[in-house]
């Protein structure tokens, strides 16, 4: 059931952009199974190059595994969270799944004005952005005011210029007891 309402959506986005239906359609007939605990999705590419709930017993010619917190940070379009997703099987399937995710966008302001005419949906898009942009921005400053906070108020963290000045004195200290190590060296008779 999960397949088919995981189906639905990318299917819209994927008729919405021919290029990424040509992307996929070199995959027809691939299973992609996407495990993130406790959901299990199989989607089949079709030869259109769009996606169907594979069929039952099919065997996956790739495995991706997200835990819950990685699919956050791919709904929020953390560049570097693919990294840290489990990838078992086609390679060359995962780098197009890749690819897509990274430039595969939906158009809600188009959708929107089919049902509410393109200056309401021109509005409501912007409202979104704004919405977006201030988000994104309250997030900073929050980030901005803990880490100010455990580095100055209550040291929780070390600040950037400690951690270079401990490097710095560890690398002094490594080689005074190299050249300390030489002296004693020349002193003791062999």
């Amino acid at each position: 059931m999960f397949d088919a309402l995981a189906g639905a959506p990318l299917n819209h986005l994927l008729r919405a952009n021919d290029w990424a239906r040509e992307a996929l359609k070199p995959h027809a007939g691939k299973v992609v199974r996407f495990l993130c605990p406790p959901f299990d999705t199989r989607l089949a590419v079709l030869n259109s190059g769009e996606v169907a709930p594979a069929p039952a017993g099919a065997t996956p010619d790739l495995i991706l595994t997200l835990s819950p917190g990685l699919m956050m940070r791919i709904a929020a379009r953390d560049e570097t969270a693919w990294r840290d997703i489990g990838i078992d099987g086609d390679t060359a399937f995962a780098t197009t799944i890749n690819h897509l995710w990274r430039h595969l966008r939906w158009d809600a302001e188009a959708d929107l004005s089919r049902v509410f005419g393109d200056i309401a949906a021109h509005r409501m898009a912007e409202s979104g952005r704004a919405l977006q942009r201030w988000a994104q921005m309250s997030g900073e400053n929050l980030a901005r005011s803990a880490a100010e906070y455990w580095t100055e108020e209550q040291p929780l963290i070390a600040a950037r210029t400690d951690i270079a000045r401990f490097n710095a004195d560890v690398d002094q200290l490594r080689d005074d007891v190299a050249r300390l190590e030489k002296r004693i060296a020349r002193l003791i008779p062999h």
